[in-house]
């Protein structure tokens, strides 16, 4: 089998949040990446949190033609190509982006010509996964947040995450003290926490917009409500100062998502950094970079979760592995999928269950892909 055709879309959605009133609007950008070969089996793959359009570009100047020819079933073989094509000096963003769409493109392609779902070529861990609700950002007043995390119960959610920081430090300058950020963010935790009752587990997400002293301020003030981790609380997911938060404060530290390369889930890990990492296979490389860091992460006995968005690709890489865990079901990424997939598989009280259909398990829906074309 050879790969004889390589496509990508750079796509903007703007998604409706309605489990609220008055509904909220957030936007996603996101490449969806195609592609065919000579046996008449192809495979879709997707990234994000990045610009669509050089990714775009990346991977159809660049990527396209490094790989056309090969065999799709050689996913070690290709990513090793792309890394030099792409990435040669171990760059993460753009480069990183490209790599992960064609390789979660590529294993679909695999589960497809095995008549395998990914998770279970992966190594078949689990059938279904436990999954958490993000919900909570930061475009939601304080009063509103409640009546969301209460709805989000009523739909058989019991672990919900929030955002906290909201961007404090890319801010600073308005001018916002950080010091009043960690203040509001202790009451809309508090108020979370109130409507959600003491069972619920409850994560909260600073996505690295904190600076140290002020994330360790925030986890003490948070300690009564019960936090079952924190992610990305620290800017640039600084590696020394994670470690020195976590044996500060107690507290479970979660990150990996906007990491691209294994070497920095290698420092996480050897610095004690992290109780919990997240590479997510549309951001991190891929299924084949992510399977790695997994056995990496194991050899520590730490776990893996979801973190990032995009849980109908990451669901595969928890059931897949021994040491994985939750899926991150984030309420705007899901809306966005919606829009142009067809035959998702839905949560049901709080667990996902794995579907045994070939590849990634469910289709992309070319037409309704035109919509959000940029």
């Amino acid at each position: 089998m050879k790969i004889t055709a390589i496509k990508a879309h750079a796509l903007n959605f703007e998604v409706n949040l309605d489990i609220t009133s008055p509904a909220k609007t957030a936007q996603h950008q996101a490449c969806v990446v195609e592609i065919e070969t000579d046996a008449d089996i192809s495979g879709h793959g997707i990234t994000s949190i990045g610009p669509a359009k050089p990714i775009q570009a990346a991977i159809e100047s660049i990527a396209a033609p490094a790989i056309m020819g090969m065999d799709p079933l050689n996913n070690d073989r290709i990513w090793d190509r792309l890394y030099w094509a792409l990435v040669p000096r171990g760059q993460s963003g753009i480069g990183m982006h490209a790599i992960a769409a064609i390789d979660v493109a590529l294993w679909d392609i695999k589960g497809k010509a095995l008549g395998q779902p990914i998770w279970r070529l992966l190594g078949g861990a689990r059938e279904r996964c436990p999954v958490y609700a993000t919900f909570g950002f930061g475009f939601y007043e304080t009063d509103e947040l409640p009546h969301a995390a209460e709805a989000w119960m009523e739909r058989g959610f019991s672990r919900l995450k929030m955002t906290v920081g909201n961007s404090a430090l890319q801010r600073r300058d308005e001018p916002r003290l950080l010091s009043d950020v960690i203040i509001e963010d202790k009451r809309r935790v508090a108020g979370v926490r109130d409507a959600a009752g003491p069972e619920a587990e409850l994560f909260i997400d600073a996505n690295c917009s904190l600076d140290y002293f002020h994330a360790v301020e925030l986890a003490g003030a948070l300690t009564p409500y019960h936090i079952s981790f924190f992610e990305e609380p620290i800017t640039q997911n600084d590696v020394r100062q994670m470690a020195e938060l976590r044996r500060q404060t107690g507290m479970r530290v979660a990150c990996g998502q906007n990491e691209a390369q294994s070497y920095r889930f290698r420092d996480m890990l050897v610095a004690g950094a992290v109780d919990i990492i997240q590479p997510n296979v549309v951001i991190t490389g891929g299924f084949t970079q992510c399977q790695k860091i997994a056995a990496l992460a194991s050899g520590f006995n730490v776990g893996i979760d979801n973190g990032g968005a995009w849980p109908f690709f990451n669901a595969h890489l928890q059931a897949g592995i021994a040491n994985g865990g939750l899926v991150e079901y984030h309420y705007s990424s899901v809306e966005a999928c919606r829009l142009i997939y067809d035959g998702l598989p839905e949560p049901a009280d709080g667990w996902l269950t794995m579907s045994d259909a070939p590849g990634l398990g469910f289709d992309l829906n070319r037409e309704r892909l035109q919509n959000h074309l940029i």
